[in-house]
Parts: C-alpha cells; sequence; structure tokens
C-alpha cells in the first residue's frame, strides 16, 4: 500500500507515519532527505536520527528520491520517506535548475511500480495566504502540483492536525 500523509508543522505526521511503519510488521527503511545546511537543521536532522529505532536502515538522500525508492521498495518493507517538501526544496535550491523536473518525472514515473508499503510525509503548505516572493510561490504550486499526482497514485491519503489522522482517500487502518 502506498500512504501519502499530508499536514502542518508540527501537526504529528512524522510520528504518525512511524507508528504507521511500526505496526506494518516489516523492515523499516527511512528515507531522509533533509540537509543540514545551518547548526538548527543539524540539530533536527541529530533530533531525529536518535529518535529512530537503531534497526532501522537508513537512507539519507536529498535528492535522487526516485533512485533510492526503486533501490530500497520491495514486499516485505515498509519504506517511510521524511520528507516530500524538503526534497521539493532541495531540487528548487540545486544549481542544476532543470533537476527538479528530471527527478519530479522519475518519482511520479516509478511510482506506479513500487510493490512494497511506502509512506510518503510531507507539508500541506496551501491552506494559507499566497506568498509575496516568486520562489515561495513556486514552491507552494510545486508542492500542490506534487501531492495531487501522488495522491491520484495512493490507496491511502492522510491528513493530520493536532496529532489527530484525516482519512481522506482510503482508511485510517
Amino acid at each position: 500500500m502506498r500512504t501519502l500523509i499530508l499536514g502542518g508543522a508540527r501537526s504529528g505526521k512524522s510520528a504518525l507515519a512511524e507508528r504507521l511503519a511500526v505496526s506494518s510488521g516489516h523492515a523499516v527503511v527511512y528515507i531522509a532527505t533533509a540537509q543540514a545546511h545551518d547548526a538548527e537543521m543539524a540539530a533536527r536532522i541529530a533530533h531525529h536520527r536518535a529518535q529512530r529505532p537503531a534497526h532501522w536502515l537508513s537512507v539519507e538522500e536529498p535528492l535522487a528520491l526516485a533512485d533510492v525508492l526503486r533501490a530500497q521498495v520491495r514486499p516485505g518493507r515498509c519504506v517511510l520517506v521524511d520528507c516530500l517538501t524538503l526534497w521539493l526544496s532541495n531540487l528548487l535550491g540545486d544549481a542544476d535548475a532543470s533537476r527538479f523536473e528530471r527527478e519530479r518525472a522519475a518519482l511520479l514515473d516509478i511510482f506506479p511500480s513500487l510493490t512494497g508499503q511506502v509512506l510518503l510525509v510531507s507539508n500541506e503548505v496551501g491552506l494559507g495566504v499566497v506568498p509575496l516572493g516568486e520562489l515561495t510561490r513556486r514552491f507552494v504550486d510545486e508542492a500542490g502540483r506534487l501531492h495531487q499526482a501522488l495522491a491520484s497514485q495512493c490507496e491511502r491519503v492522510l491528513f493530520v492536525a493536532a496529532g489527530i489522522p484525516l482519512a481522506l482517500k482510503g482508511s485510517l487502518a
């Protein structure tokens, strides 16, 4: 089953994804997309590393998500990606301006063929005001388009607010 988990910052979406991964009964592969560009983000990454169970396989990949999914997703595994919006930010800020389109296309191309359990965590950023800056508007637009494309290919889409999940597609269980 492929699941997209959306929510705002500190909504509880990552905690939900981790609970779903544990309850899957499968070996868990955690794909982290964050990059430590400053001390605060480095501390966040260190905190997340320390919180993950030691027996989970962790893969840190900020850009080539489709390649990692191709290599890691298989029956009997639960692959948790946290998070798509950090991945999107990494690509939009990449020196190669065309890399975003290539990586997005690769992800959407491979996603329907994945045969294991996949949990995708992403920030829902389209509920606020229209951003003032061009890059921020592009980020919001691209996140919305990405979420729509992936949601159409997922069996389950969950929205989390205040730690409470709501099934938008499929069921909570």
